[in-house]
């Protein structure tokens, strides 16, 4: 197949090719940021807590009416809780993974350091949390009832002991070994000496500015003496539901003084993980809505061209095919011109969609494109492109050289 004889008749009908060579690079621009936010953001939905999320409980509770200090209330509805048949353990806390809120702190090494070496969500817990939570101890051990002190939040956050992810000891250790060693959880210089590191366990927070450090957790024993408090509950294999409905009930005879919001206040965490991803997976189903449309678009587009072309050609057709051409060099002729046209489009599209993205990082702290989507969606742009130009070429191929070549 002559290229030269393609791209004079091309040439002749520049509106056209221009405008299918935009639409395929737009599409290719778009298509390939669109499936790196669905990546992105279905990775997000199957990242683990570091908990065994089964058969847990989040209570968001707040207190009501005067009081000096809110601590005692605490320990008495911890009591309580515990106390009920269904239950495994529990405790109180400012936060717990996937809350969606809650403390960030920098981390520092010495306590004169002006930069921190990394941020951590700070968890204030009790001896009862780790076991609550399922999390893993692999090293040192857990806070003792004796460590656990009442906290105003408005003072230091500092505390002379603190648990740490494994992945926060190895930001802050070349070597990854944190047992005993000092670190500094504020700008007071008050050290706070790391006697555990569990497994995993992510920060509240699953927005973008959080993937740098949803790993890093910091646990510190105290109860906070705030009028907000969450309670953490692990229930017994199989009570989840009958807790769900003890569990207010047991906290409102306990005190009246307390509201519990109606839609948040008690949920299981299969429900805190719905809603703290529901943003996410959102995004990805209109990201996914949005590709199959401008693909169904421009292969329309392409479709509709290649008819119109092909209507147009019918007496050149025809003329070819008396001078000896056969089927498939008419179905080759409109393959390769459509190819030619895809092919333009998609180099434009690559440096589009490599632009869109760093726009997209400098203003919505996104990662950078990997080049694959784009080597990808090149590849899928112009297999849809010969997708769509074969039914118009094979109908070329069939016209008659008699029918073609009669005056109309």
């Amino acid at each position: 197949m002559q290229i030269k004889p393609i791209l004079a008749a091309l040439r002749r009908h520049k509106s056209g090719t221009i405008l299918i060579a935009l639409q395929i690079a737009l599409t290719l621009a778009i298509v390939c940021n669109a499936l790196f936010i669905i990546e992105q953001r279905v990775s997000r939905l199957s990242r683990t807590t570091g908990m065994d999320e089964t058969n847990v409980i989040a209570i968001a509770n707040r207190y009501v009416g005067p009081g000096t200090s809110f601590t005692p209330t605490v320990k008495t509805d911890l009591a309580a809780i515990r106390n009920l048949a269904g239950v495994e353990d529990a405790y109180a806390t400012n936060s717990y993974p996937l809350r969606n809120g809650g403390w960030s702190m920098g981390v520092r090494l010495k306590p004169d350091a002006k930069k921190e070496i990394t941020s951590t969500t700070l968890y204030f817990i009790d001896d009862h949390a780790l076991k609550t939570l399922g999390v893993k101890l692999i090293e040192g051990r857990n806070f003792n009832a004796g460590e656990v002190i009442s906290l105003d939040p408005r003072n230091s956050t500092s505390l002379p002991q603190v648990i740490i992810t494994k992945a926060l000891a190895q930001k802050l250790f070349e070597d990854g070994k944190a047992l005993g060693k000092t670190i500094y959880l504020s700008q007071e210089g008050k050290p706070s000496t790391v006697i555990g590191v569990v497994e995993k366990l992510q920060v509240p927070w699953v927005g973008t500015w959080a993937g740098k450090f949803d790993q890093n957790a910091a646990m510190l024993p105290a109860i906070l003496d705030s009028n907000y408090q969450n309670f953490v509950v692990r229930t017994r294999p199989g009570q989840q539901e009958a807790m769900l409905k003890a569990l207010p009930k047991t906290l409102y005879a306990t005190s009246r003084m307390r509201v519990i919001p109606e839609e948040t206040g008690i949920r299981t965490f299969e429900q805190v993980r719905a809603r703290a991803y529901e943003t996410d997976r959102g995004m990805a189903i209109l990201m996914g809505i949005v590709c199959a449309v401008l693909l169904a678009i421009t292969a329309a587009g392409i479709v509709g061209l290649s008819s119109f072309w092909v209507g147009q050609r019918r007496k050149q057709i025809g003329v070819r095919r008396a001078l000896g051409a056969t089927k498939n060099d008419i179905l080759s002729y409109f393959m390769t011109e459509n190819f030619l046209i895809a092919l333009g489009g998609v180099i434009v599209g690559s440096l589009l969609a490599v632009g869109m993205n760093q726009w997209l990082f400098t203003r919505f702290e996104m990662e950078r494109l990997s080049l694959t989507y784009v080597a990808v969606g090149v590849v899928a742009l112009l297999a849809l492109g010969q997708a769509a130009v074969l039914a118009p070429a094979l109908r070329a191929s069939r016209v008659s050289p008699v029918e073609a070549t009669r005056t109309v």
